[in-house]
């Protein structure tokens, strides 16, 4: 499997991914941001999708398109919860643009198919420097931001109390989400990044009680889905977004079931 350079190229991005995820994950599932991560990955694709339409880079197109909508949403000051029904409207507006976008393009909707679920053949040394530069970016970023971060996360009344930084961490923390989502669509896709930013996270809660074991526990869920993911897609053929799903679903499954024995022997 080895012997291919784009499986090497996937395993190695596959750690990067599995960190900037174990990072912002966290506080993704603390700030249940979930609905707007999803509505961002539409986002991202429309933005890929306009990239090709316009003949420059797909990742420079959806970094464009997903940190323009993070600062605009950042700046309206109101809480996402409070945006249900807007979100959704933007959700299937920009999901609408993408595929105008790859409609009035030249490209086959193979195309389309990668963009939205991933291609681990699509990866090769120029996608991986690129990925590899802008996660490390992202985790300096987070290193500087992760105590601000992690009290306006977890303490939401000490941070409702002292709102002198608010509106700057989440403006910082949705541009955060934006780049997580460009640079982790490679191999996932645009429509199914928010399964690693979420579902890691989620079931990570069910056995770790401190902030750090909880992002300990994600990365190593994200990185066996993404790994096995890709190991079975080489077997099989099958989509390796498919795979990752579906182990994180079952990585899920076996948090709640243990959580629920927890439960009833108390």
């Amino acid at each position: 499997m080895f012997y291919y350079a784009f499986m090497r190229y996937a395993f190695t991005a596959g750690i990067f991914i599995a960190l900037i995820c174990a990072f912002m994950g966290v506080f993704v599932v603390a700030r249940q941001t979930s609905f707007f991560t999803h509505t961002l990955s539409e986002i991202g694709f429309s933005g890929a999708s306009f990239g090709v339409f316009m003949g420059i880079s797909p990742l420079l197109g959806m970094l464009t398109f997903t940190c323009a909508s993070a600062i605009l949403i950042g700046f309206s000051g109101e809480k996402l919860g409070r945006r249900e029904a807007s979100i959704s409207v933007f959700s299937g507006l920009f999901l609408g643009l993408g595929i105008l976008f790859l409609s009035l393009s030249d490209q086959q909707s193979s195309y389309a198919t990668s963009i939205l679920f991933g291609s681990i053949v699509g990866i090769d040394a120029h996608n991986l420097h690129t990925l590899i530069g802008l996660s490390l970016v992202l985790l300096v970023t987070i290193f500087f931001m992760f105590r601000r971060l992690a009290y306006n996360s977890f303490d939401g009344q000490g941070a409702e109390y002292n709102q002198r930084y608010n509106q700057l961490v989440s403006i910082v923390f949705l541009v955060l989400l934006a780049l997580t989502i460009s640079v982790t669509a490679q191999i996932v896709g645009s429509l199914l990044i928010f399964v690693l930013l979420t579902i890691p996270a989620s079931a990570a809660k069910y056995f770790a009680h401190s902030l750090k074991k909880m992002i300990g526990l994600t990365f190593i869920f994200a990185l066996t889905g993404i790994w096995l993911g890709l190991y079975l897609s080489y077997l099989t053929d099958w989509p390796v977004s498919f795979f990752i799903t579906a182990i994180e679903a079952i990585i899920y499954g076996g948090a709640i079931f243990k959580e629920q024995l927890a439960t009833a022997h108390k």
